[in-house]
């Protein structure tokens, strides 16, 4: 995500900003413009609804929309008891880390709208949920266009003991939700195109494959000895529709991850560099991304994680057919975003 500036001031500006710290200028985000407006003066432009309801939410709702919520809070259709304490706080994170993938898909052509009706085939909504007391766990998932996340994801001693309990090198609010949007990307712009899905098939494998059996003998049994040359993750190889999310995931980390660094003027002088920097809104290859781009900001990131003591933040290693599978996701994406006409999601 790039910084921004404050349009009355000029100062640096972030993404969640409600405030310019420099001035004081109220200010709200645009996501179809992609730039931050002074919300007291441009007309016609209001909050979100969540910004005074519950005191988050910087995002403004841009005509000519007809509703309280902005484009990101619309696709939340189940939200937390916020009775409880600490509930509040929680659906705040949640909320952060969705509007950041909402920001990519936009980037990428395709605009998620929530769902019309339970019936609705091609929308998309979120139910942010609590296990209850003597009933099964919350699991987070992708079914049908709705998005499930365990509100209990939002706390950090709980993720940490989940990621150690599964053998996960991160796990983290956007990877899940990049995760997730990655099933339902495949659900809402591939399954139906048979020539898109052959070509999905023909990489990842073929989905049809009984997949609660293929998750059995996951977990039974663990990865192929030989995971790391073929899949992003151990996870990706349980069953072709997770090396499917694990990868579009991996794909919207890069693009992301790019576009920051390249949007804050990062240059990488040393012997793992070995080109210039991704140029903001320049959207090459994802081969040219990852080995280019990104392997060298990652590495940098990695050294410098160690320096203080801490763990390497991409702990990951792309072999070439994690690099082809990347470049089939990004050609289905891209391909998929010239399908795309407004409102028809």
């Amino acid at each position: 995500m790039p910084p921004f500036q404050c349009p009355r001031c000029g100062q640096t500006v972030f993404f969640d900003n409600t405030l310019c710290g420099g001035c004081g200028a109220a200010l709200g985000y645009l996501p179809r413009m992609r730039r931050m407006s002074e919300a007291s003066v441009d007309g016609g432009l209001r909050r979100c609804a969540n910004h005074a309801l519950h005191g988050f939410c910087n995002w403004l709702l841009e005509e000519p929309e007809h509703s309280w919520l902005c484009l990101s809070c619309r696709l939340t259709r189940v939200s937390p008891d916020l009775s409880m304490a600490g509930k509040l706080e929680a659906w705040q994170k949640l909320e952060a880390a969705k509007k950041r993938v909402v920001v990519t898909l936009m980037q990428l052509g395709l605009t998620p709208e929530p769902k019309h009706s339970a019936e609705d085939p091609l929308g998309l909504s979120f139910e942010f949920l609590d296990s209850q007391p003597d009933a099964s766990p919350v699991l987070t998932g992708h079914a049908d266009g709705v998005i499930t996340l365990n509100m209990a994801e939002a706390d950090d001693v709980y993720r940490e003991k989940a990621r150690v309990d599964f053998g996960e090198p991160v796990r983290n609010l956007l990877g899940h939700f990049r995760h997730e949007v990655a099933h339902y990307l495949q659900y809402r712009w591939l399954a139906g195109n048979e020539r898109a899905m052959d070509r999905c098939r023909a990489v990842f494998g073929d989905e049809r494959a009984d997949y609660a059996s293929a998750l059995a003998a996951y977990h039974q049994s663990g990865p192929p000895a030989d995971w790391q040359t073929r899949f992003i993750s151990a996870y990706a190889s349980a069953h072709p529709w997770e090396d499917w999310a694990e990868t579009c995931a991996h794909v919207l980390l890069v693009l992301d991850a790019v576009e920051t660094a390249a949007a804050w003027g990062l240059r990488l002088e040393g012997p793992a560099a070995t080109a210039e920097p991704a140029r903001a809104g320049f959207r090459p290859e994802v081969e040219h991304l990852v080995v280019e781009q990104w392997l060298p900001v990652a590495r940098f990131l990695n050294a410098m994680s160690r320096s203080m003591g801490e763990r390497d933040p991409y702990p990951f290693l792309i072999p070439d057919e994690v690099l082809c599978k990347m470049n089939t996701v990004q050609k289905l994406l891209r391909e998929a975003a010239t399908q795309y006409l407004p409102g028809s999601a």
